[in-house]
């Protein structure tokens, strides 16, 4: 059983220019740490991304949850986790600072993924594998399918994975060849034109075959030559993303993502503000065919459903460190599988997690393999930092969900 938390607030402050976008220029990359220690020495870590200030916060709302959990047995606690996610996260004082966004929203997900890092371990298997050895029946128990009644009932999210389950076999394959990933490190907002050039020379020399620029300058010109630089370098058949970061209103959206599209990007991403969902209706239907991807700020699965209710984005970017947790992550997955969308995570946690849930979506869940967003910056903290090579990650084979930070 559960018989000590430990939370920790850490900070990882990042090289010149690594990690800038057009909103965030200077940001400090920090995780609010849980640590569930159990009665045999195991210990599940989770935790949730900031950006520095406020990290301490989400710390403080993660202790009010993990001390819930003292004294309970894992196993016990993830037979009806869903339950227990329902009820952590309507808790009646700390749902007023949300209701499932902001502080006690990341909180939670630091506590969640912890719970799930520490059944596996309890089990002796890396997540990934946890995950897709697990009956649609006990997949099903630790989700909180509460305000999706409307388009997932409980019978629809267990039919789903019943019906895809059948065709597991043939997408193992995966664990061997491994999932590929994409360079988000190219182009951050703040390097120059020549370490762009000079960072897409080397990505396409490692074997990447998708890459992103950050845009969203003040002076749109800027953005408009920085994405035709990466599109020379990386030539016609390698994919090129754009993402804003939230910049623009929606007019100043409709002007410069019509200018972006000779150059062919595979997707823009964040380009107004994360809670408008009608904008990104209104803008997605005036650049088709041009794709939009959000979700690294959508904070709730609700929010995610209106987004595919309207048929805003082509691709969805779910965050486990941001979400709920991993179970509202693989909620979110069922949502978009239903709605034929494609899920390809953001990774505040630099892919540690997300390199395991890919493969849960791939293998059960019968999403496309599309490609993994990699984030170098922080792989010396990890104990077991995700593996890249030839542009594709790894399957990792340790217990757990890779997320132990080196102390």
């Amino acid at each position: 059983m559960i018989k000590k938390i430990q939370i920790n607030d850490l900070r990882f402050p990042l090289g010149k220019g690594a990690g800038s976008d057009a909103i965030h220029s200077d940001p400090i990359y920090s995780y609010a740490v849980t640590n569930l220690i159990d009665d045999s020495g195991l210990t599940g870590t989770g935790f949730a991304f900031t950006l520095g200030e406020g990290n301490d916060l989400v710390c403080k709302a993660a202790q009010f949850y993990a001390e819930q959990l003292k004294g309970k047995d894992i196993e016990e606690l993830m037979s009806d986790f869903g339950a227990l996610f329902n009820r952590l996260s309507n808790e009646q004082q700390f749902r007023w600072l949300g209701p499932h966004k902001g502080v006690v929203h990341l909180a939670l997900a630091s506590v969640t993924n912890a719970c799930y890092d520490l059944w596996a371990k309890k089990r002796g298997v890396p997540l990934w594998k946890l995950l897709i050895d697990l009956s649609p029946e006990e997949i099903v128990k630790t989700l909180d399918l509460s305000y999706l009644e409307d388009v997932l009932s409980p019978e629809q999210a267990l039919n789903l994975l019943k019906d895809n389950y059948a065709g597991k076999e043939s997408r193992y394959g995966i664990l061997s060849s491994g999932y590929p990933g994409y360079d988000t490190s190219i182009g951050w907002f703040n390097y120059s034109d020549e370490k762009v050039r000079e960072n897409c020379v080397r990505a396409v020399a490692e074997g990447f075959t998708a890459m992103k620029l950050k845009v969203g300058s003040k002076d749109s010109e800027r953005d408009i030559r920085r994405s035709h630089i990466v599109r020379e370098v990386a030539g016609p058949d390698i994919k090129v993303m754009l993402d804003a970061n939230q910049q623009w209103t929606l007019p100043q959206a409709l002007n410069i993502c019509k200018e972006f599209q000779s150059m062919h990007p595979y997707w823009i991403e964040e380009p107004t503000h994360p809670d408008d969902v009608l904008a990104h209706k209104t803008l997605a239907e005036a650049i088709a065919p041009t794709k939009l991807a959000l979700g690294e700020h959508v904070p709730n699965r609700i929010i995610f459903k209106n987004y595919l209710q309207t048929g805003a984005a082509g691709f969805m970017q779910p965050d486990a460190v941001r979400l709920g947790g991993v179970s509202e992550f693989i909620t979110v997955s069922l949502l978009c599988r239903k709605y034929g969308i494609p899920v390809v995570p953001h990774v505040g946690d630099m892919g540690q997690l997300h390199q395991h849930l890919v493969l849960f979506n791939h293998i059960s869940i019968g999403h496309e393999a599309l490609f993994l967003e990699h984030i170098p910056h922080l792989q010396k903290y990890f104990v077991h930092p995700a593996i890249i090579e030839g542009g594709v990650y790894r399957t990792p084979m340790e217990a757990g969900s890779s997320c132990d930070l080196i102390h």
